[in-house]
């Protein structure tokens, strides 16, 4: 007999893998704060207990939010989201002491006894330390740090009457919650000061449905361009009803383009500026299947062909389509390290401007978070693309 719910625990699979890998990486740090350092039993099973308990906030946080969403679950996935953030940047701590340790035992000679247990809880001291330090530098990077990013590309067959033309690009901005109303109308202004002859929209601009986010985005009808502004669906968008969310966003003024394109023209240049649905949009919906190729039917010959996809790995599909530049989002430049090495294994590009498959693809680090409000060594940015003949 067919599963009746594959789908279902497949993500249920998958939830499981990633919580129970995510509990192993509190071992190192553990072992490192509360064992090597011989606290009394009582201390260190305190301690454990603490760790164990914030393990199980994050897996616990983001399934009773979405199941009961009250007060004290959102408390508990405010917590959890922290959590996620503050553990990476824990992780990362004991990492860089314990290398700091190896070198100086290394030039000094390994230390025994009592001076060894001493050693460790001077190591562990600076690991707290330090993670407590890089936890306020992330929230604030995250908070009050905005990136202009300008770069150029060069494309074949870009017309005079379009050498210069400005595209701006946010990202992932992952709107939830009322206080994003106040941070959305500071990208919206910033970005209407730049003047730009396009915008980009490239995806995962909501985490919620219609009915609880709709006040949250009304700014974004605010954004101004000459061409025209422009959205592509990301896969957090599918998670909460993408085609609402795509009609919401054409109810305030934006362009949505699924698997489809519009020519900008001007003083006889052309361009084809085109729109695909995320690669996970097909397992939501039939109909959203990421289509590089009908984006671009009926496209001018010659002009230039600039794609939104919201993750880079859909240029492998852009390429057979005559794509010269690809804009896409999605892998927040790893915004917290060390997850930058996750990105690594699941899309050809962490951040910025790089050619795969061919083609130019500039990959955006974000203009928002998701999860917790960090970023770590990923600075969250507005990008202004200039495009420039060959």
């Amino acid at each position: 007999m067919p599963d009746p719910f594959p789908r279902r625990r497949r993500l249920l699979s998958f939830f499981l893998l990633v919580s129970g890998v995510f509990a192993l990486l509190h071992l190192y740090p553990g072992v490192r704060l509360l064992s090597d350092t011989q606290l009394p039993v009582g201390w260190a099973a305190a301690g454990w207990a603490c760790l164990g308990l914030a393990v199980a906030s994050v897996p616990s946080g983001f399934f009773l939010v979405r199941a009961t969403g009250n007060r004290l679950t959102r408390a508990l996935f405010a917590f959890a989201t922290f959590w996620l953030g503050a553990a990476g940047i824990l992780l990362t701590a004991t990492l860089a002491t314990d290398v700091g340790r190896l070198l100086f035992n290394a030039l000094q000679g390994a230390p025994v006894g009592a001076a060894r247990v001493h050693q460790a809880r001077v190591q562990a001291l600076l690991t707290v330390g330090l993670a407590v330090g890089l936890t306020l530098w992330a929230l604030f990077s995250a908070a009050l740090v905005l990136q202009l990013r300008r770069v150029t590309v060069r494309l074949a067959g870009l017309g005079h009457g379009l050498e210069g033309l400005r595209i701006v690009q946010i990202s992932d901005l992952h709107i939830h919650r009322p206080l994003d109303v106040h941070f959305l109308r500071r990208v919206v202004r910033r970005v209407n000061a730049l003047a730009p002859d396009v915008v980009a929209v490239t995806g995962d601009l909501v985490d919620g449905p219609v009915s609880a986010v709709r006040d949250f985005i009304a700014p974004l009808g605010d954004l101004r361009a000459r061409f025209g502004v422009y959205y592509v669906t990301g896969n957090h968008e599918y998670y909460w009803g993408g085609p609402e969310w795509e009609a919401e966003v054409h109810r305030l003024g934006l362009t949505v383009l699924r698997n489809t394109h519009r020519v900008i023209r001007d003083a006889g240049s052309e361009l084809a500026l085109g729109g695909v649905p995320d690669l996970q949009g097909i397992r939501f919906h039939p109909d959203h299947a990421c289509r590089p190729d009908l984006a671009f039917a009926g496209a001018p010959e010659g002009a230039p062909r600039v794609l939104l996809a919201h993750q880079p790995s859909a240029a492998r599909a852009a390429a057979g389509a005559g794509v010269h530049l690809q804009l896409s989002g999605h892998t927040h430049g790893g915004q917290i390290f060390p997850f930058h090495l996750l990105v690594w294994l699941t899309q050809p590009v962490l951040s910025g401007l790089r050619k795969l498959f061919g083609i130019w693809v500039y990959t955006h680090r974000g203009t928002g978070t998701w999860g917790p409000r960090m970023r770590l060594l990923a600075s969250p940015e507005i990008a202004e693309i200039t495009l420039r003949a060959a």
